[in-house]
C-alpha cells in the first residue's frame, strides 16, 4: 500500500516538477535585450549634466543689490542686501533713503517671513499655506534653485544624475529648452548650449477653472565666481489671473560674507497680517 501511495504522489509531482524545470530552462535560454541608447540621446544627457555640473560649489553669496517693484502702473526701486547661504537661508533686506530698512524676505527650510518694518508689520507661514508655492510645489529648494541659477527638482534638495534622464531637451541652434512635466504643472529652462548656463527658468502651474499662475525668472550679465559663473542681473515676474508682479534684482559684487545671523527674530512689537496688505504698504512707500 505504501508503494502504490508513493507512486500515486510521484506521479501527481512529475507534472508539476517538469514544468518547473521547464519554466527555468525557458528562463536561462531568454537574454535579456540591451537597452540601445541613440547618440543624440546620449549628445542631450551629456549636455543636461553639464547644465547641471554649471551649479555653483560656494557656501555663501553676498551682495549689495538694486530692487524694483512693478505692480500694474505702480512702481517702486529700492537698494539692499542679498545674503544667502547655501541649504539654509535666502535673505533680502530692503532699503528706503538708502539707509533705512524698510523690508525683510527671508526663505528657510520651514516658512517664508515678509517684514515691513515701517509699519511693524511681517507674514511668516510654512510653504504650504501659500497657494502658488503649494501648487507649483515650489519650496526652499526650488527658490534656492532659482536664486543660485540651477536647475531643480522638485521635491528634492538636488537634481540626482538619474533625475536627469527624466527631463527633455530640445536642442535648438544657440540655445536648448530643457522641459518636465508633472500633472498641472510644466517646467521649463533656456540653457545656453555654448556655456551650459540656465538663461531662464519657468514654472507653469494650468487651472483651467481658476486660470493660470506663471513664474518667470531670466538671468543676465554673468560674472566668474570660484570658476563658475553667475547672473548680476534677475528679472522675475510673477502672474495670476488677478495680477502681474515684476520683480528685479541687481547685484553689485559677488561676496561671500558669513558673519550675519541666519534667522530673523520678530519683534512683539510686530503685527502679523496678509502678504496683500503688506505689498500694498510697501508700493506706498
Amino acid at each position: 500500500m505504501k508503494t502504490v501511495r508513493i507512486l500515486k504522489i510521484a506521479a501527481l509531482a512529475l507534472p508539476l516538477t517538469l514544468a518547473v524545470a521547464s519554466c527555468g530552462s525557458h528562463r536561462k535560454a531568454v537574454k535579456e535585450t540591451p537597452t540601445v541608447v541613440s547618440p543624440d540621446t546620449l549628445k542631450k544627457q551629456a549636455f543636461l549634466q553639464k547644465v547641471n555640473d554649471n551649479a555653483q560649489h560656494a557656501r555663501f553669496i553676498t551682495s549689495k543689490v538694486k530692487f524694483s517693484v512693478e505692480v500694474g502702473a505702480r512702481q517702486m526701486t529700492l537698494t539692499g542686501n542679498l545674503k544667502m547661504k547655501r541649504d539654509d537661508v535666502i535673505r533680502l533686506q530692503l532699503m528706503a533713503f538708502g539707509f533705512v530698512e524698510a523690508g525683510r524676505l527671508e526663505f528657510t527650510k520651514e516658512y517664508v517671513l515678509i517684514m515691513d518694518r515701517i509699519n511693524k508689520l511681517y507674514m511668516k507661514v510654512p510653504y504650504a499655506q501659500m497657494d502658488f508655492l503649494r501648487n507649483s510645489q515650489i519650496d526652499f529648494y526650488v527658490l534656492q534653485s532659482l536664486f543660485w541659477n540651477e536647475l531643480f527638482q522638485p521635491g528634492k534638495m538636488k537634481v540626482t544624475d538619474e533625475a536627469l534622464k527624466t527631463y527633455s531637451t530640445d536642442m535648438g541652434s544657440d540655445d536648448a529648452i530643457i522641459s518636465m512635466e508633472s500633472g498641472k504643472l510644466s517646467y521649463r529652462w533656456l540653457a545656453d548650449k555654448a556655456n551650459h548656463r540656465v538663461k531662464m527658468a519657468n514654472i507653469l502651474y494650468n487651472d483651467r477653472f481658476r486660470g493660470n499662475y506663471q513664474l518667470n525668472w531670466d538671468y543676465e550679465d554673468f560674472q566668474q565666481n570660484n570658476r563658475k559663473y553667475f547672473p548680476m542681473e534677475h528679472k522675475i515676474s510673477f502672474s495670476t489671473p488677478e495680477k502681474e508682479v515684476k520683480l528685479g534684482m541687481t547685484l553689485n559684487y559677488m561676496g561671500a560674507d558669513e558673519n550675519w545671523e541666519t534667522r530673523t527674530e520678530v519683534s512683539s512689537k510686530y503685527r502679523q497680517v496678509s502678504v496683500e496688505e503688506i505689498l500694498q504698504r510697501f508700493m506706498s512707500l
